[in-house]
C-alpha cells in the first residue's frame, strides 16, 4: 500500500480521478472543453502518453483518457480477466457511467486494437475513430517482441525478475525512433507505472489470452477513420498502417517519416494539428 500512496503521489494531477466498474478503480483525467476525446494507451504505458496531446488538444476539445485495466494507476481487475470482450465491458462501463452518448475515439497500439473493436461494437456512439500504430493483427510479423516473450513459459514464471530497470529502458528505446527524446524521467514513468503490483501478472494474462482475430470486421466500419503510423516502428510495422486502409471504408492514412511506435510522442505538434484538422472536417 505504501508503494502504491507513492505512486498515486507522484503520476495524479488535479485532473486525476478514480472510477469504480464492476469491481475495477479506474485512473482516468479530463481536460479542456467541448466535444469529448477519448484516448486510450497502448501495453507498457499508461494515460501520461498522451500528455503532449492534451496540452494541444484539450484547448478545442473534452479530452478524456484512461489507464486500461492491468496498467498504470488502475492496476489489476477482481476477475483477472484481460481479455479484448473483457476490456470491451470495462471501457463501455466507464463510458456510460460518465453518461456519454457520442465522442471521439483514438488509440495507440493495443488501445488502438480496443478502440476499433469498441467502434464495431457500439458504432453509433464513435463518431470518428483515430488509429495510431494500432494492434489488432494477429500474425506473428505483427506481434511485438515483448509479446513474443511473455507467450513464452520460462518468461511467465521470472517476469517480476525480468523485467529490471534496464530491460524496461530497452523496451522504450524500441519504440522511439529518435532517441534524444527519452528522457531518465520517461524510463522511470514506464518503469515504476509497469511494474506496480499485479501489473505485470495482468500483462501476461492479456497477452497469453486466447485472442480472436477480428480485422476481416475491419470493412464494417461506419465512421471516418484516421489512421497515423510512424514508418520507423519496430513493434508494428508500417505495411499493416496499409492493411487497416485498404479494408477501412472511409479512411485516411497520415504516414511519419523518422517516427517510431509513438508518434503523438514523438511527433506531437504535427501530429496534434492532424487530429484537429481530422475532426473539424466534414465527411
Amino acid at each position: 500500500m505504501k508503494e502504491f500512496q507513492s505512486l498515486l503521489k507522484k503520476y495524479t494531477n488535479q485532473y486525476s480521478r478514480f472510477l469504480s466498474v464492476d469491481g475495477a478503480l479506474i485512473h482516468y483525467r479530463i481536460e479542456g472543453e467541448g466535444e469529448p476525446l477519448v484516448l486510450l494507451h497502448g501495453a507498457f504505458s499508461s494515460l501520461h502518453t498522451f500528455d503532449e496531446w492534451t496540452k494541444r488538444l484539450s484547448k478545442h476539445y473534452k479530452v478524456i483518457r484512461i489507464d486500461l485495466p492491468g496498467f498504470g494507476l488502475t492496476g489489476t481487475v477482481p476477475d483477472d480477466d484481460y481479455s479484448m470482450p473483457k476490456h470491451l465491458h470495462y471501457f463501455n462501463g466507464f463510458i456510460e457511467t460518465l453518461g456519454i452518448d457520442k465522442f471521439y475515439l483514438g488509440g495507440s497500439s493495443l488501445g488502438g486494437w480496443l478502440s476499433w473493436e469498441y467502434a464495431l461494437q457500439y458504432p453509433k456512439k464513435v463518431k470518428k475513430l483515430i488509429l495510431i500504430d494500432a494492434a489488432g493483427f494477429l500474425d506473428a510479423q505483427s506481434i511485438p517482441l515483448p509479446f513474443k516473450m511473455a507467450r513464452t513459459p520460462f518468461f511467465g514464471r521470472v517476469i517480476k525478475y525480468v523485467i529490471q530497470h534496464n530491460v524496461l529502458e530497452q523496451f522504450v528505446r524500441e519504440v522511439y525512433y529518435n532517441q534524444s527524446k527519452i528522457t531518465p524521467q520517461l524510463i522511470e514513468r514506464y518503469y515504476e507505472l509497469f511494474t506496480r503490483d499485479g501489473n505485470p501478472e495482468a500483462f501476461l494474462l492479456l497477452v497469453n489470452n486466447k485472442h480472436k482475430e477480428n480485422t476481416k470486421s475491419l470493412k464494417k466500419l461506419s465512421m471516418p477513420v484516421l489512421i497515423m503510423w510512424g514508418r520507423e516502428d519496430r513493434w508494428i510495422p508500417v505495411r499493416n498502417a496499409h492493411r487497416f486502409h485498404d479494408l477501412i471504408p472511409q479512411n485516411r492514412m497520415l504516414i511519419y517519416d523518422r517516427v517510431g511506435h509513438l508518434p503523438m510522442e514523438e511527433v506531437p505538434v504535427r501530429t496534434a494539428k492532424a487530429v484537429i484538422k481530422f475532426l473539424s472536417e466534414d465527411f
